[in-house]
């Protein structure tokens, strides 16, 4: 079984808010399959569906961001598994708006659930799908931009960045983290607001 897990803050205050892109792209996902989340045995909703021939399980923290680390620690004691099945989803305002980035593991860039997650499995070798949330317009106080809504053209051209990510996460499940990062590490699209 793989094991996606999107970082975000619970409650209809943050639900489209940049900081919870990883929530967005969970409920992108399970809407495209008919799933359904549910409260787990933890601190986390879930949601299992089978995708590209895959057992996979869908998981949203209620931790709130900073504690997300908690919840991946127990879904992992649950479900039995590896660091190896996971793809933690989060979001970058290092990365322009329309970018996605697999990597197979590294520091947690300042992010303070993607922070929790290493903490808590005590490594930082943690497969993970970026989006970028940056813009040129980027506010100076980086937790006021990043706790903000997206704005209108943004909320527009989500659903192109959610399926281009969709397609690299199918091609994670069935090649691996390399094919993933080959194939879909771009931008997705241009910034320009007309």
């Amino acid at each position: 079984m793989r094991i996606l897990v999107g970082l975000g803050n619970p409650g209809n205050r943050y639900r489209l808010t940049r900081h919870n892109i990883g929530f967005i792209f969970l409920d992108y996902i399970a809407d495209k399959a008919s799933g359904v989340f549910r409260p787990g045995k933890g601190d986390y909703f879930y949601c299992s569906l089978n995708l590209a021939h895959r057992d996979i399980l869908l998981v949203k923290p209620t931790t709130f961001m900073n504690r997300s680390g908690l919840a991946v620690e127990q879904v992992l004691d649950e479900t039995d598994s590896d660091i190896s099945d996971l793809l933690i989803i989060y979001d970058d305002f290092q990365l322009p708006f329309g970018s996605i980035r697999f990597r197979p593991g590294g520091s947690s860039g300042g992010h303070k659930g993607m922070e929790s997650v290493i903490y808590y499995l005590q490594t930082d070798r943690v497969p993970r799908l970026r989006f970028g949330i940056g813009s040129r317009e980027m506010a100076s106080d980086a937790v006021d931009f990043v706790l903000s809504d997206f704005s209108e053209q943004e909320l527009k051209a989500l659903p192109q960045i959610l399926q281009v990510g969709f397609e690299g996460v199918v091609t994670w499940l069935q090649s691996g983290i390399e094919q993933a990062m080959n194939g879909f590490n771009r931008r997705v699209m241009d910034n320009k607001t007309d």
